[in-house]
């Protein structure tokens, strides 16, 4: 790794530690020369699907334009730089564990508008407003009354979770009495 500072080849890694749940790896390094010290980010190279847009053409998955439309629908609200790293690592997973070579970009516009409702409301509706080409203030209106009705994505997380694995005393003895 070359030093950012004298541009020197001869570093030394300082300390690692892993980073963003276990996906990067943290590393501060020492310039052998200059002894200036800095820090690199090392991850896994993943190859991302293709998105399929609404005319059929398909384009390369855009790391950056996912960062940016969220930033862009995030500006002026309080949510931190690693709260939107994160919510883009989730959307990041979801792409690789779908295992697909091609994604619709509806899909990835649905998991992006769910991780903004996650966020922030009003960034949500921004984001919203552009993706679904709001035409009048009544779709403003509806999406935001959509929006009170429906739980929040946390409170479905939740639920979903009391929902799905059934540990509970009862669903022990009815799967007993099944075998």
């Amino acid at each position: 790794m070359r030093c950012p500072f004298c541009e020197a080849q001869e570093t030394k890694v300082v300390d690692s530690r892993l980073y963003q749940d276990g996906d990067q790896v943290r590393r501060r390094r020492e310039c052998l020369r200059c002894h200036e010290r800095f820090t690199t980010y090392e991850t896994a190279e993943l190859t991302f699907p293709q998105v399929v847009k609404q005319d059929g053409s398909r384009v390369a998955f855009d790391n950056g334009k996912l960062a940016s439309g969220m930033m862009r629908a995030l500006e002026k609200r309080p949510v931190s730089t690693n709260q939107l790293d994160d919510a883009v690592n989730r959307i990041h997973r979801k792409l690789h564990t779908l295992g697909e070579r091609e994604i619709d970009s509806r899909q990835l516009g649905e998991w992006v508008m769910e991780e903004l409702r996650a966020l922030d409301q009003v960034a949500y509706v921004r984001f919203a407003s552009v993706y679904r080409k709001f035409e009048d203030v009544n779709a403003f209106r509806e999406e935001i009354e959509r929006l009170e009705k429906e739980p929040s994505p946390e409170a479905r997380r939740r639920q979903l979770d009391l929902l799905e694995p059934d540990d509970s005393l009862e669903g022990k003895k009815r799967r007993n009495r099944q075998d």
